[in-house]
C-alpha cells in the first residue's frame, strides 16, 4: 500500500452516524459493512490512473484483512459484509478465489448512496463507491471509519474499536 495516494476527509461520510441501515442488508446486533469500489477481475484492466485515484486502490487488500480476521470479528460479536457497486458475478468470482467466509453484496444500482447518502465517485463512465466502513448497532449506524486508509489496515481498526465499543 505504499506510494499510493491517501484520500482526505471531505465530510462527505459526516451525516451518517444514525442513519437507519435499510432492511435489504444483511441483519445483526452488530454489523460491520465495508462498503468499497471494485475488486480487480483476472482478464480484466482497472481503469486508466485507478492507483492515483485517492483512496480506489487496494479493495482485495481490504478484504482480504477482513477474511483474516473474520474469527476474530465474530468473536466480538460482529457480523461483516462488504459491499461494492460491482455486478454479482464479479464478486462470486471474486469470493471464490479470495476464500471470502462473509457475503458481499452487489449494488450496482447504489441504492445505498440514495438510500443513506453513501459517497461515491466516477472513473471511466461508472460510478462507484467510495471506500468507506460502518458499524450499525440496532439497525442504526453507529460508527463511521472514513476516509479508510490504508485499506489493508481497516480490519485491525475495526477490531480494535468493538474491542474498545463493546455492544
Amino acid at each position: 500500500m505504499r506510494n499510493l495516494p491517501a484520500p482526505e476527509d471531505d465530510g462527505a461520510a459526516d451525516a451518517l452516524p444514525g442513519a437507519a441501515v435499510p432492511d435489504w442488508l444483511p441483519r445483526a446486533d452488530t454489523l460491520v459493512a465495508f462498503v468499497y469500489p471494485m475488486t480487480g477481475t483476472p482478464g480484466r484492466a482497472l481503469p486508466r490512473g485507478w492507483k492515483e485515484i485517492p483512496g480506489a486502490f487496494g479493495c482485495t487488500a481490504q478484504s482480504c484483512a477482513f477474511r483474516d480476521l473474520h474469527d476474530e470479528l465474530t468473536a466480538l460479536g460482529a457480523s461483516v459484509v462488504g459491499v461494492t457497486a460491482q455486478p454479482a458475478e464479479e464478486q462470486r468470482e471474486f469470493a471464490a478465489r479470495e476464500r471470502i467466509p462473509y457475503p458481499l453484496v452487489s449494488d450496482p444500482d447504489l441504492r445505498l448512496a440514495a438510500e443513506i447518502g453513501l459517497p461515491t465517485f466516477e472513473v471511466e463512465g461508472r460510478r462507484l463507491y467510495r471506500r468507506l466502513t460502518f458499524v450499525a448497532r440496532g439497525a442504526r449506524i453507529e460508527k463511521i471509519f472514513y476516509p479508510v486508509f490504508p485499506p489493508d489496515r481497516n480490519a485491525a481498526d475495526v477490531a480494535d474499536w468493538l474491542r474498545a465499543n463493546p455492544a
